[in-house]
């Protein structure tokens, strides 16, 4: 069955304690280029740096004592597997994850060190979703998919529950809501929220140039595959298509899919850095990325996902110093 709002609320009863409350920061240097309000979702301090941990955590709780033993695969470039080490290091069960050869060192040092398990392999000519299946066939463990799960998807829903607590503790309406997506369930998960609290806030996906599943999957009114391509710099938002519980989800609310190229990603980290003293990674920065080119108008009140900073030092390095 779809998640519901009412799955969200039961989410976040389960992450009191557990997930970060991350803060709604606003910032009048971007408020002023933009020429309105700025709010950004500061996912990139939750724990393992991304949003990842709440889906993570609001599935592996839910384990028997039996599964638990038996532990949990999951497959990601890199945030959802350092979202579910940490989950299953909390509840205490193993935890292996398949992830791309060429992911980012920092992404698989941060699974080592809560404890995960890596599998890799190479993105371009072996399937993860295979992978994984094998695995948990092996192992007898339960496979925590990375967006299309009724449970990751409303533990992501939780950030937008914040949100809104939050804007409306400031007595700011939200015009619009900018968030980057691979699979989109971090975006299904807050349409859960908006749909019912914010039902008037347009919510747009961002994504890298190369990867607009969602964008030809609305135009085509059903789910696209894309095919194989050049990777982009937002290693986290390659999915090469929409998930197939969170398309129905997003489709009826998002207003648009906008595109951004790898430069203006870089041109967001380093406003991100200077101007907001805050470190995103390339897939975390692709909503502000979208901002600052144009691509959405910045009057009223806009709320921006900064969904994760897990990005390789040297690579952070070359990009703000030009």
């Amino acid at each position: 069955m779809p998640p519901t709002y009412a799955d969200v609320l039961d989410a976040a009863e389960r992450l009191k304690g557990q997930a970060v409350r991350t803060p709604l920061i606003e910032s009048p240097a971007l408020n002023e280029r933009i020429g309105g309000r700025v709010l950004l979702k500061a996912e990139t301090l939750q724990i393992s740096g991304s949003f990842k941990f709440r889906g993570a955590y609001n599935r592996i709780s839910r384990l028997s004592e039996d599964e638990k033993r038996r532990g949990v695969v999951a497959f990601s470039s890199g945030n959802h597997a350092q979202g579910v080490a940490a989950a299953a290091k909390r509840v205490g069960c193993p935890a292996v994850i398949v992830m791309p050869a060429d992911s980012p060192r920092v992404k698989m040092e941060g699974v080592r060190a809560f404890g995960g398990e890596i599998r890799a392999y190479d993105r371009w000519t072996e399937s993860r979703e295979a992978i994984g299946a094998e695995l948990a066939r092996e192992r007898g463990a339960v496979l925590v998919p990375p967006f299309d799960d009724p449970f990751v998807i409303a533990g992501q829903g939780t950030s937008g529950l914040e949100i809104i607590e939050d804007a409306e503790a400031l007595g700011l309406p939200i015009d619009r809501l900018l968030c980057g997506a691979s699979g989109g369930g971090l975006l299904a998960g807050l349409n859960l929220v908006l749909a019912e609290r914010s039902p008037d806030t347009r919510v747009f996906v961002i994504e890298p140039a190369a990867f607009d599943d969602h964008a030809r999957s609305l135009a085509a009114g059903e789910r696209i595959t894309l095919p194989p391509g050049e990777p982009s710099i937002c290693d986290a938002l390659m999915s090469p298509f929409p998930g197939e519980i969170t398309f129905p989800i997003n489709q009826p609310r998002l207003a648009g899919a906008l595109t951004v190229t790898d430069d203006e990603v870089r041109d967001a980290m380093r406003f991100a850095f200077r101007h907001l003293k805050l470190v995103v990674e390339p897939g975390g920065a692709v909503s502000l990325a979208a901002l600052l080119a144009g691509q959405v108008e910045g009057s009223g009140v806009t709320v921006l996902m900064l969904t994760g900073g897990n990005v390789d030092p040297h690579q952070f390095a070359e990009i703000i110093t030009v």
